[in-house]
């Protein structure tokens, strides 16, 4: 019977389909006597129907060799295009992440969104990223892959854009929407070119193929370099970063998705094109320095914000950042171990932060203070979270961090320093965070704050359960490193970073006689961060001033040219028409006049070189 599952494992992506698909009537309001709330109900059935499926299938396919289905989709006199089924282990326990990840959000949902009337077009939304994601990691085909890719693009700009009356809401969406799309574009050239190259998109074909082409070196880099344009935007990697932030604006339970799995589709594809990229060491290089750059200085940004949603989304980007230096020093299974573990500790931080939020209606981090005492659940949860992210023993974060920075210690010295720096400032952030929310004492905004509805709390509470067994998840998955093989120097240097890092945020955001807010001298250094290194006014100078530019010479060209030119011919149609009327009047002389003139001209227009022989 359990086999049966395994070889419709393909059904998990059409349950939330069809749960989107029920929820059509309450979406215009046909249904109207009983409100919206079938509608999420009826996802929420479908969503752990799908968490279900992939939990029996799971035990069949377990420490068993992959299984492979393929449908054909499309075929030609020249090109076969199928759709690519891979059945792994891995594969179903990121469906598990997914389903269950999502099935908490939309419970959160429930509390969050108790009074907005959209409970179908959001929950339709969530469907669409839960089928989306879900069809990603079983695809086996780069084109599909592809094509996921686009449809979240899409659900991403819908899902920002829900409370559309909002104009920052429009710009997050629209913003997020066009940065995408940048990095999409280059990475449908790199699809395009790979097929006559490799013949085929298949995942296991191509790393087969990997192995024994010879390319040249400068098709290899160019290549790869589009296949890794994609990610780079997905995962909010510079200077493709700005849309994560922004898209803050969409709903609280939106960005548990969005800001654990849905980054993670890039790295995903990242994992999967690992053999491939590898052909192109410059591309490799070039990854690497823009994880590592984009995991230091997104740390840093995230320290200087007091908005705790950027301050949130700023962690996502470097901890991306550290998936990138993953995948480019030849780490796939460790970045997919982070991912895992990363994905349980930020969705444990954000739904510990969003029902602070949603009852305070402020997300500025100066007005906070003295939760402690309000809401310990939430308090101890956000702990949890905290802990589960970076390298604190024995938490999921520490051994992800532990297995990523031995390698990087042994042949990477340079970037092991980098994951040291990225911990401990993510440290000192997520402290930081906690003891401006829940150390000091009440501010006015904070006097009356209680725990959320149950909608809020239980889902949080069983993520931070779930959180506090990862451990026992990896060596069960035999993740864990042996004690024998542990590098003494990574482990405590990791586990230094964390205190350090945590320690220092705790003695000054949680000493009353250091005067708050912090101001960093020169004042110059915080605006830099706090503006986010000024991208936003350097894209304006740059590639805005240039689009604009370009923009305003082709508006120019088509007026004064194009427009000119159609306009010269339609005012040479309708004087020569005005002047032909005049001569099928019907009346004889006219026609004589005609006659006349047009002899006039042939006689000039043949008399014409006699006369310049002349002269």
């Amino acid at each position: 019977m359990s086999h049966f599952f395994s070889q419709t494992i393909w059904l998990v992506p059409c349950y939330a389909l069809i749960g989107a698909i029920l929820a059509l009537p309450w979406s215009p309001g046909i249904i109207r006597q009983t409100g919206p709330r079938p509608a999420g109900y009826i996802n929420m059935i479908m969503t752990l129907i799908g968490f279900t499926h992939s939990l029996i299938a799971i035990f069949d396919t377990w420490n068993q060799a992959p299984e492979y289905l393929s449908f054909n989709w499309l075929q030609t006199s020249s090109l076969t295009i199928s759709l690519d089924v891979e059945i792994t282990a891995v594969n179903l326990g990121a469906l598990l992440l997914i389903t269950g990840l999502n099935f908490a959000a939309q419970t959160y949902a429930i509390g969050y969104l108790e009074m907005d009337w959209g409970w179908a077009r959001f929950y339709s939304l969530m469907a669409l990223f839960e089928a989306g994601m879900c069809g990603l990691v079983l695809c086996n085909s780069l084109f599909f892959s592809y094509v996921i890719l686009e449809i979240l693009t899409l659900g991403t700009y819908l899902l920002i854009g829900y409370w559309f009356n909002q104009s920052l809401v429009v710009t997050g969406a629209r913003d997020a929407f066009l940065t995408k799309r940048v990095g999409d574009l280059v990475l449908l050239m790199g699809v395009v070119a790979l097929l006559p190259l490799a013949g085929t998109w298949n995942y296991t074909e191509l790393a087969q193929w990997a192995k024994t082409v010879q390319l040249d070196p400068t098709i290899a880099t160019l290549l790869t370099l589009a296949l890794i344009a994609g990610p780079l935007g997905k995962c909010a990697q510079m200077p493709l970063h700005l849309w994560l932030d922004e898209a803050m604006e969409g709903p609280m339970p939106a960005t548990i998705l969005r800001n654990t799995i849905i980054v993670s589709t890039g790295a995903w594809l990242l994992v999967k094109l690992e053999p491939v990229l590898a052909l192109s060491q410059t591309t490799l290089t070039v990854m690497i320095a823009i994880g590592s750059t984009t995991a230091i200085l997104a740390s840093l940004i995230a320290i200087a914000q007091i908005d705790i949603k950027r301050s949130l989304s700023y962690s996502v980007s470097a901890y991306m950042g550290l998936v990138f230096i993953a995948v480019g020093t030849g780490q796939a299974q460790e970045a997919l171990t982070l991912i895992f573990t990363y994905a349980i500790a930020m969705s444990l931080l954000i739904m510990s932060v969003g029902g602070i939020v949603l009852n305070n209606i402020s997300q500025n981090l100066s007005q906070y203070g003295g939760l402690w005492s309000r809401r310990p659940i939430s308090g101890l949860s956000y702990l949890v979270g905290a802990a589960s992210l970076v390298a604190f023993p024995p938490l999921g974060g520490f051994w992800a961090l532990i297995k990523i920075g031995s390698n990087l210690w042994s042949n990477y010295p340079l970037l092991f320093g980098v994951l040291l720096v990225v911990n401990g400032l993510t440290a000192f952030s997520i402290i930081r965070e906690f003891s401006l929310m829940f150390g000091g004492k009440p501010k006015p905004m904070t006097v009356r704050s209680p725990e959320g509805l149950w909608a809020l709390v239980l889902p949080m509470t069983v993520v931070a359960g779930f959180a506090l067994h990862i451990p026992l998840l990896l060596s069960q998955w035999h993740l864990l490193p042996s004690w024998e093989t542990l590098n003494l120097t990574v482990v405590s240097s990791l586990g230094i970073s964390t205190v350090v890092g945590g320690g220092l945020a705790a003695f000054i955001y949680l000493n009353d006689s250091i005067s708050k807010p912090i101001q960093l001298q020169p004042k110059a250094v915080q605006d830099f961060f706090a503006y986010d290194l000024y991208t936003a006014q350097l894209y304006k100078v740059t590639i805005v001033f240039v689009v604009g530019l370009v923009s305003q010479l082709i508006a120019w060209f088509d007026r004064f040219i194009v427009d000119g030119v159609v306009n010269l011919v339609g005012l040479a149609t309708v004087f020569s028409g005005q002047g032909l009327k005049y001569n099928v009047s019907g009346q004889t002389q006219s026609y004589f006049l005609t006659i006349l003139i047009g002899i006039a001209l042939l006689g000039i227009a043949l008399c014409f070189p006699l006369l310049s022989l002349i002269y």
